[in-house]
């Protein structure tokens, strides 16, 4: 696909080193036209905008939820809006609690139901709001971003790991539904290190994991925001025969 002059939402995209953020930056150094996505961090959304203007692209702030409808509709509607069109759509936001796994009276309903909302719900209601313009554009992209948490039933909570396991699922049924005009795949990193990181481990459990990468995972290096970012950009520009598909890259972790 060619990306200059295509419009994009990248949702959950304000941290400004985080995988939404570096989705953007990466579009829009194609050209692509993009919205920059917060529910609550407006400073980190302005930066990430800053970077990707700086690149040539024109720039959209919207602020919403994604376990809202409205708020996905609103998102979309702006984007059309502003540039008569919508050409790709990462579904980035999410949200997670860590809880150990083993303490299962810790993981309630209500915190099942909150992780879901995000993390599928929000995926779903944004791709169906999204759908007919990007089957309009004729070759439209959709990729969610996952987690290897999906495959291995880990993660920072089983309800994490539950709802990406639900996200994988739902990406090939929407394959399936959207086709031929819109290809949907999604990303599952492992191994991540960066700000998400950063926020659901101890100081001593993130270095931990940064010396398991360096020592452990067969390609000795973990993985990074940009690395997803990289993924993603392929995903939407270059792997127009795919569809469907769950990738996972985790340094070869899972071996």
């Amino acid at each position: 696909m060619q990306l200059e002059g295509r419009a994009a939402i990248v949702t959950g995209s304000s941290s400004g080193t985080g995988i939404g953020a570096e989705c953007a930056k990466a579009l829009a150094g194609r050209g692509c036209n993009v919205v920059i996505n917060y529910a609550s961090n407006e400073d980190g959304a302005r930066r990430t905008a800053e970077e990707c203007a700086a690149a040539g692209a024109d720039t959209l702030i919207c602020r919403g939820d994604v376990s809202v409808d409205a708020d996905c509709r609103r998102m979309v509607a702006e984007a059309v809006e502003r540039w008569g069109r919508l050409d790709v759509l990462v579904n980035n936001a999410a949200t997670t609690k860590s809880i150990p796994h083993a303490d299962m009276e810790a993981l309630d309903g209500d915190e099942f139901l909150r992780i879901y909302s995000v993390n599928v719900v929000g995926a779903w209601q944004m791709t169906r709001a999204a759908a007919p313009h990007l089957k309009a554009s004729g070759n439209g992209a959709v990729v969610n971003i996952s987690s290897i948490g999906a495959f291995r039933g880990n993660g920072s909570s089983i309800a994490y790991g539950a709802s990406k396991g639900a996200l994988n699922t739902m990406t090939v049924s929407l394959a399936r539904v959207l086709a031929p005009e819109v290809r949907v795949n999604a990303v599952c990193p492992g191994g991540l290190l960066g700000s998400w990181t950063e926020k659901i481990l101890t100081p001593a459990q993130y270095q931990a994991r940064v010396a398991e990468a360096e020592t452990e995972y067969p390609l000795r290096r973990a993985i990074w925001p940009k690395d997803v970012a990289a993924t993603v950009l392929w995903l939407v520009a270059e792997a127009e025969t795919m569809t469907g598909e769950a990738i996972r890259m985790d340094s070869g972790m899972h071996l």
